[in-house]
């Protein structure tokens, strides 16, 4: 999310050097979304101490980059690649996109995320809650109360207020539209599309263009003249607008519907024919380590994996508990992501 609200991030970078495993090799590359983001100076200290330079690769939404680096895996434009999630896990490991390794500090994690077993392809590095956002201020204006639940978005009352994202290019529309199936059922999620359409659900291809372009509440979305006071986005969206607002409010501007929300695991992992496999692996643990899993709440607004972690205070302090996510098995993921994809597609976007 960090790119999205404006704060500093790494600039895109080419690739790693030659040879593989070269051990001159001092660059090692990073593929990520382009939500990825980290403080300079916890930056500067991995490198000093590893000795490599990071470079980083933005690839699009998640989706997207996982679908690049499965087209380019056999010549891979990085040695590392995060921003993998539960919804994309399985379409990653069929494609052999990652080699094993597992990471220095994997005991810190907690087991609920190892969702790869004792293969370790994937190392778990953050969480949160995908979930539908609210713009306050218009709630109030027009006295209507906002959704808390699926159902209450099909209602007429919120009529070609929501906007969401593609689920076959971004993560948070996959996950919004995992909700739903989980809320529904394989058998029930097609008729609460049906709904939605008709009630003027608005997609869009990603994160960035839904939140910061169409979305009412946000910083971004004000400035872009955006009309849409509902968003597919993350339970951590409301911490990050008020944090990032000057003054600091004491309430957020934006609200969650905690009834919409789907849990998210998010991965790296060392990719299959990395050209700095001793680089990469030096970053992946550095991701799992606490100055960086510490780190991450300011910078991508995600929740850190690690037992030794803590929130900063000024995340915590607008923080959203989500009581009861939606959650669904990686094998069933697996089973019928690809199928709800296409019905989806038909059903929403034709």
């Amino acid at each position: 999310m960090a790119a999205g609200l404006g704060l500093v991030a790494l600039s895109a970078c080419g690739g790693s050097g030659s040879g593989k495993d070269s051990a001159e090799s001092k660059t090692v590359t990073l593929v990520s979304h382009d939500s990825w983001a980290v403080s300079k100076s916890v930056l500067k200290d991995f490198e000093k101490r590893s000795g490599y330079k990071v470079t980083v690769l933005k690839d699009g939404d998640a989706g997207e980059a996982v679908n690049k680096a499965i087209l380019s895996k056999d010549n891979p434009q990085g040695d590392v690649l995060f921003g993998v999630d539960n919804t994309l896990l399985s379409r990653s490991l069929d494609n052999g996109l990652f080699q094993p390794y597992e990471a220095k500090g994997l005991d810190q994690v907690r087991p609920e995320y190892q969702l790869d077993g004792d293969k370790h392809r994937v190392t778990p590095i953050d969480t949160g809650d995908i979930c539908v956002n609210y713009d306050k201020k218009y709630f109030a204006d027009h006295k209507l109360t906002p959704p808390a639940s699926f159902d209450d978005l099909a209602k007429p009352a919120y009529k070609n207020l929501l906007v969401t994202e593609n689920v076959s290019t971004s993560s948070p529309g996959l996950g919004f539209l995992l909700g739903s199936a989980a809320q529904y059922g394989d058998e029930g999620w097609q008729g609460y599309w049906k709904k939605l359409k008709a009630n003027g659900v608005k997609v869009v291809d990603g994160w960035e263009q839904a939140y910061n372009e169409e979305f009412s509440g946000s910083a971004g979305g004000r400035k872009a003249g955006g009309d849409r006071p509902l968003v597919v986005s993350y339970a951590s969206s409301p911490p990050a607008e008020a944090i990032y607002s000057d003054p600091q409010p004491k309430t957020a501007p934006t609200g969650v519907a905690t009834g919409t929300c789907f849990r998210q695991t998010e991965f790296a992992g060392l990719l299959s024919n990395a050209k700095n496999e001793k680089g990469g692996k030096a970053l992946l643990d550095f991701l799992i380590a606490k100055e960086f899993q510490q780190d991450m709440p300011l910078n991508m607004f995600v929740d850190p994996v690690t037992k030794d972690a803590a929130l900063p205070a000024d995340y915590a302090k607008y923080d959203v508990k989500v009581d009861a996510p939606k959650t669904m098995a990686p094998k069933k993921i697996a089973d019928n992501r690809d199928a709800w994809v296409k019905s989806w597609t038909s059903l929403v976007l034709k």
